[in-house]
């Protein structure tokens, strides 16, 4: 397979031509911090905290890390100034949707973050769409999805897909970076799906 070389926080980095910036710094023990990537799935850049800055030729510019592929020639900056102002902007508003959760907590400690400034009322859910995906890409039976849009986009279960089609292995639960289930979902409507059957 071809390679190609670039620069990552100024370490050389030889890489197999046509992965993500996220893997090839991955692969050289640099921590770009995520929430929606998982190997299995394909990229998607929701939570876009994996942003980096990258230069080619005179031009810069910032991108997700885990849907840009490499090049030759590249020089990626994984802690630039404005790579950090989006990263802290975004983990404010995490904050505010998912006060709780111990994922965000420790990127907000990360990169100083005590407090956010935004008002929001928290619903938890911060549609990176692991759930989503997993079900629909890796097991075929799209039993939850996406409905809505903007403000009002939610993550919901098909009742009528999932007591049918739902395969009890319990991914939908363990992906999820802020561990809550759906707003509509009721154990009631799925008779065979019970806490004691699925796999966390």
């Amino acid at each position: 397979m071809s390679e190609v070389t670039l620069t990552i926080d100024s370490q050389k980095v030889t890489a197999e031509e046509g992965i993500s910036i996220l893997k090839a710094a991955q692969g050289v023990g640099i921590d770009i911090p995520t929430l929606c990537y998982h190997e299995k799935l394909a990229p998607h850049g929701a939570c876009r905290l994996c942003t980096v800055e990258i230069t080619k030729g005179p031009q810069s510019r910032l991108v997700t890390a885990c849907v840009y592929t490499v090049e030759e020639g590249l020089k990626v900056d994984t802690e630039s100034e404005p790579v950090i102002r989006i990263r802290r902007m975004l983990l404010e508003l995490m904050l505010a949707t998912s006060p709780g959760v111990k994922m965000i907590q420790d990127y907000a400690t990360r990169y100083g973050i005590t407090k956010t400034r935004f008002d929001i009322e928290p619903n938890f859910c911060i549609l990176c769409g692991l759930c989503v995906r997993y079900c629909n890409e890796v097991k075929g039976k799209n039993a939850i999805g996406f409905v809505g849009r903007g403000t009002e986009r939610q993550v919901i279960f098909f009742p009528d897909i999932a007591a049918e089609e739902c395969p009890k292995c319990g991914e939908c639960f363990s992906l999820c970076p802020t561990g809550v289930l759906p707003s509509n979902y009721a154990l009631a409507r799925l008779p065979h799906f019970t806490y004691d059957n699925i796999r966390l």
